[in-house]
């Protein structure tokens, strides 16, 4: 029988206690991360983050470009404002004194030209000054408007508010004499104005004459009187007196007192006025009709409404100057139908005094200085007369 064999046995590691025992060994050290520096290179990241760094480095600058825009905005705008309140206060005070020299109601309009005003001012010399006054009076009359524009204006000055006066070598204007204007201050009752053609107003209206308001027709021409004013010639003057007779202020053949036609017309059917002409002798004899032909017109009215129906009566008896019966046959005017009292005053109404209410001349101021203020065209518009001017070495102050 055969004995065991006895092998020899050793113990088996436990594979958990090596594990144990590699605690504190090479292991560790492998596995523990190593601690990364400031300047130790890492991976780039593609993501969101990364890239809203990347955008906010290339605007990093703007903030401070934004700054420097409106710092220069902000600096512009001071200088402007500045400038521009210079340019109000200069315009105030010229304003001002133009009104206290020229005895102005209200102060006119002043507008200075050019930018910047205040380098203009350190150079003592404006672009361009324009002024518009309103309401300048001009012999009877008011000029509605006068706009002057001054070029190249020279100062004396010792800053803003030492300008002691200007130089202008040059100047160009507008004056405006308007229709409204002359209807309200002619003092002519009822009598408006309107243009008819370039150099020519007609003039319409009533005029009250011994209390009566005749009709006032007239036509006026518009010329040049010599350089510095303008110069009326009133033409076509007549008065009407209802639709009885026309009178012409004047001495010719065609002034006076005369019957209008559509009157002598009808002397063939009212009797007792064609009767109170042919009682007249010094009329008979102007008709040119014989005597033995106005008896026998005065004696039946057939004959009488033959002899003043013809075209050739009531052309002579629109000729008679009727103002010839106002002291002899008063009573002959007023079976005609019109007032002896209205007759008689018709004579007062001598043309120049017409004509005076109606002139629409005036003259420009003499300028100061050894200055020249000069016309340069007047035409007639549809707001009233419009006049052009020039200036040359104009000073003020």
């Amino acid at each position: 029988m055969r004995t065991p064999h006895h092998t020899e046995t050793h113990p088996v590691a436990n594979p958990y206690e090596e594990l144990g025992a590699l605690d504190d060994g090479p292991l560790e050290d492998i596995l523990r991360p190593e601690p990364v520096g400031e300047d130790d290179w890492s991976p780039p990241n593609h993501r969101r983050g990364g890239r809203r760094r990347r955008r906010r480095g290339r605007l990093a600058g703007l903030p401070f470009a934004a700054k420097a825009v409106v710092g220069l905005l902000a600096v512009t705008a001071f200088l402007v404002l500045g400038d521009r309140w210079a340019v109000l206060y200069a315009e105030h005070r010229a304003a001002d004194a133009l009104k206290d020299r020229m005895g102005l109601a209200a102060a006119p309009e002043v507008e200075i030209g050019g930018f910047p005003f205040l380098t203009q001012l350190a150079d003592k010399r404006l672009e361009s000054v324009r002024i518009t006054v309103p309401d300048v009076a001009a012999d009877r009359v008011s000029l509605a408007r006068v706009t002057a524009t001054a070029r190249d204006v020279r100062l004396d000055a010792d800053g803003l508010t030492a300008v002691r006066g200007a130089a202008v070598p040059a100047l160009d204007g507008d004056v405006l004499l308007s229709f409204s204007d002359l209807n309200r201050e002619l003092g002519v009752s009822q009598v408006e104005f309107t243009g008819q053609g370039r150099d020519r107003i007609r003039a319409d209206g009533t005029l009250p004459v011994a209390g009566h308001d005749l009709r006032l027709r007239a036509e006026a021409r518009i010329r040049r009187d010599g350089d510095r004013g303008i110069g009326t010639d009133i033409g076509g003057m007549r008065l009407d007196i209802g639709k009885l007779a026309t009178y012409r202020p004047g001495t010719g053949a065609s002034q006076g007192l005369h019957l209008t036609r559509e009157t002598a017309s009808r002397l063939a059917e009212e009797t007792d006025k064609a009767k109170a002409l042919l009682s007249v002798p010094s009329v008979v004899r102007r008709l040119g009709i014989p005597d033995s032909a106005v008896s026998t017109a005065l004696r039946s009215d057939t004959e009488l409404s033959r002899l003043t129906g013809t075209p050739r009566f009531t052309h002579q008896a629109m000729r008679v100057n009727l103002l010839d019966l106002a002291l002899d046959h008063p009573q002959a005017l007023s079976r005609l139908g019109l007032d002896p009292t209205l007759v008689k005053a018709l004579p007062q109404l001598a043309r120049p005094t017409l004509t005076d209410r109606l002139t629409l001349a005036f003259q420009l101021p003499n300028p100061p200085g050894d200055g020249a203020l000069r016309l340069t065209d007047v035409r007639v518009e549809e707001d009233g007369i419009r006049v052009r001017l020039a200036g040359a070495g104009l000073e003020f102050g």
